[in-house]
């Protein structure tokens, strides 16, 4: 899935285009979030043998995952970012670790970015006496010996609660058991909620070590300030999504309203400061946060939901 984050994506679709299998077919297909900025007809020329599709509009992660999967004909469905290279090496790892591992709903692999450093893979679902990251932070200190040794294992596969969606291995049956990516998310808490969905049905989530895949960190979402403040406001408005999605209604009230004092409050002084420390670009995201969050929250209380705006679901109920 790809929204003007073509630089990132050339890579990516290079390192695929380089694979050469006997044993191995497999199709691309690419969504482009409507993306309008002149560049897809170039990548669909460069990229004949691949599907390169424009979806309809600016639809979000979970609708662009699901689009494309509706168009494949494989039995196995590996969910890739833009910003990310693979290997054959890789494909080859993750496809034969899930057909010998049927009970794993979810397969992903070790992840290295562009400074040669893995990405931490211990996550836990979110929970009342962790959600929040004090909570969540005291919660790993004091479980720290048990998560040691839950994580720090030197076995093949490791099973933490979530992995990211940068790369998800998923087979069609399982895929197909869950309905999918919940479309109520536009950008972020996408892949926790998937995790959720396949382990509330029995389904384990695993990270293979056997292979590594290149995942630039933030390379195809916070392309300038604008965009940061809009992608930071969404994380926020995904926990949203993600509590009303996950918890009873008297847990619902209690997160909410942690989120809700706890982020305006921050936002607000941090606004106030960016004022007088104008000759810091960066603080300008707060600004503009702000002006989301409230937006938002307003929006919440006219239309009764915690679904963002820009999510399919919202908008496939708009009117």
């Amino acid at each position: 899935m790809n929204y003007r984050g073509w630089k990132a994506i050339d890579l990516c679709l290079e390192s695929i285009a380089t694979m050469v299998s006997k044993t191995i077919t497999f199709e691309v297909i690419i969504i482009d979030n409507f993306s309008n900025d002149g560049q897809f007809p170039f990548f669909k020329e460069k990229y004949p043998k691949f599907t390169i599709l424009e979806n309809s509009g600016n639809n979000g992660f979970s609708n662009g995952c699901n689009v494309g999967a509706r168009m494949a004909t494989g039995n196995h469905f590996l969910f890739l970012n833009p910003d990310t290279k693979i290997t054959f090496e890789a494909l080859e790892t993750l496809l034969q670790t899930a057909v010998s591992h049927p009970e794993i709903g979810i397969l992903s692999c070790l992840q290295i970015n562009e400074n040669d450093v893995f990405y931490k893979q211990n996550n836990l679902f979110p929970a009342l006496g962790r959600f929040l990251g004090v909570s969540r932070a005291i919660f790993r200190k004091l479980n720290k010996t048990k998560l040691e040794k839950r994580f720090n294992t030197t076995a093949d596969l490791f099973y933490p609660d979530w992995v990211t969606g940068a790369v998800v291995f998923i087979n069609r049956d399982w895929y197909t058991k869950i309905n999918g990516w919940n479309e109520d998310y536009w950008l972020y808490f996408e892949d926790v909620d998937l995790c959720k969905k396949i382990t509330d049905i029995g389904g384990k989530v695993a990270v293979t070590r056997k292979a590594t895949i290149f995942h630039q960190h933030g390379g195809a979402s916070r392309l300038n300030i604008k965009t940061k403040a809009l992608t930071k406001t969404e994380v926020i408005i995904s926990k949203h999504t993600y509590i009303s999605n996950q918890f009873a209604y008297g847990i619902q009230i209690y997160l909410h309203s942690l989120i809700i004092i706890g982020v305006l409050f921050e936002k607000l002084i941090l606004s106030v400061i960016s004022i007088f420390l104008f000759f810091i670009p960066k603080l300008k995201v707060n600004r503009l946060m702000l002006k989301n969050l409230c937006a938002y929250y307003l929006n919440a209380i006219k239309k009764q939901t915690w679904i963002s705006p820009r999510a399919i679901n919202y908008l496939q109920t708009k009117y």
